[in-house]
């Protein structure tokens, strides 16, 4: 309650009636499960919406081995020397072979191996 209505009643205090608002309150406890479900129906669809717009923009990225490609230069891989103007793309990089996840083992040219897997992303087809 608050102080104004401590010295002069209010609407909501004339008109309230203990029965009523009982029956009131166990009418919405009946009806919170489908408030729930039609809230979490709201919900997915709203995800799978997303997920359907996200998805028509994805291009995905599929290489063979011996695919030659690109490889992402990190920030920690990039000269500080060049600044801001260094490349964004390293390599070219020879494909070794794919672990049909979406990541892929290189090795550069003469036959030297890249210590660990590339993922799809970080890499992007070289046309030479």
């Amino acid at each position: 309650m608050i102080p104004v209505e401590v010295g002069e009643p209010s609407f909501r205090r004339t008109h309230f009636h203990e029965e009523s608002n009982d029956d009131a309150i166990r009418a919405e406890l009946d009806v919170v499960e489908e408030v729930r479900e039609k809230s979490q129906v709201i919900v997915e669809a709203c995800k799978q919406r997303m997920t359907r717009w996200f998805n028509s923009k994805l291009k995905p990225r599929n290489f063979q081995r011996g695919d030659l490609v690109w490889r992402s230069t990190g920030s920690a891989r990039r000269s500080l020397i060049e600044g801001k103007l260094a490349a964004n793309w390293d390599g070219p990089f020879r494909v070794r072979h794919s672990l049909n996840n979406g990541s892929y083992k290189l090795e550069e040219l003469f036959g030297k191996v890249i210590p660990r897997t590339w993922n799809s992303t970080h890499l992007k087809t070289y046309y030479s």
